[in-house]
């Protein structure tokens, strides 16, 4: 559970206060952190440390027979790691309704069979602060900034071996894919997390390990929220 009256644990040296703005008398309205990351890093675990409520982003999946979906390069496999396997729009008006009326009709996805189940109504009640957790919420850090719904962008980082065995032995309890594949996907991944983190800083996400992120939260519960644009858009 996040513990909003401790003082946040994190290094002067490494935090750009001019990030953030104080809090105003004003009430403080709603807005979300974004929580992003390599695929395996542990975005779940720490948005539920949190205690703050928490969207799914990869329930806003394709499904698979989408024609837009992107394959990997030289394989007939799907790129679920591509951003373009992903429904941003729909992400940023979930966002942005949970925003302004602190409910939203929300997909539910089973990556198992690459398919929408169902849908339910997803409810932040009275908080002032909520988490929006994926491995693509670094790509909407821009669209969340400039509607005025931001409080920070987080990418947690970690060790690339450490990710790889997090990331397969979950996979493999939940089933969400063949093995072969799962091995392939995750060797590919592992070499390129180093890369993936780059390119999440690059849209906007503060690079940062879960103790670090913890204190973030903290500030940004506390209502101090992120100001000024993101890094330029990267391709």
């Amino acid at each position: 559970m996040l513990d909003t009256n401790r003082r946040p644990e994190w290094s002067p040296a490494r935090l750009n206060a001019s990030h953030f703005c104080p809090v105003s008398s004003q009430p403080i309205p709603t807005r979300v952190v974004l929580l992003a990351g390599p695929s395996g890093s542990g975005k779940s675990v720490l948005a539920a440390r949190t205690g703050l409520p928490v969207l799914r982003l990869d329930d806003f999946y394709k499904e698979t027979g989408d024609p837009t979906l992107p394959r990997v390069p030289g394989s007939t496999d799907i790129d679920w790691d591509s951003a373009g396997s992903w429904d941003a729009d729909a992400a940023v008006a979930a966002i942005a309704e949970l925003c302004r009326c602190g409910r939203t009709d929300v997909p539910v996805y089973d990556i198992a069979t690459s398919s929408r189940t169902d849908h339910e109504t997803f409810h932040i009640e009275r908080s002032p602060l909520f988490v929006a957790e994926g491995i693509f919420a670094a790509d909407i850090v821009q669209r969340c900034q400039e509607l005025g719904l931001l409080a920070d962008a987080l990418c947690l980082r970690g060790r690339p071996s450490t990710t790889f065995r997090r990331r397969l032995v979950r996979d493999l309890r939940e089933g969400r894919k063949s093995v072969p594949f799962l091995l392939r996907r995750g060797w590919r991944l592992m070499r390129a997390e180093r890369r993936i983190v780059a390119r999440q800083t690059a849209l906007g996400a503060y690079p940062c390990g879960k103790e670090e992120a913890l204190g973030r939260f903290a500030a940004a519960a506390a209502g101090r929220c992120r100001r000024g644009a993101p890094a330029a858009r990267t391709s």
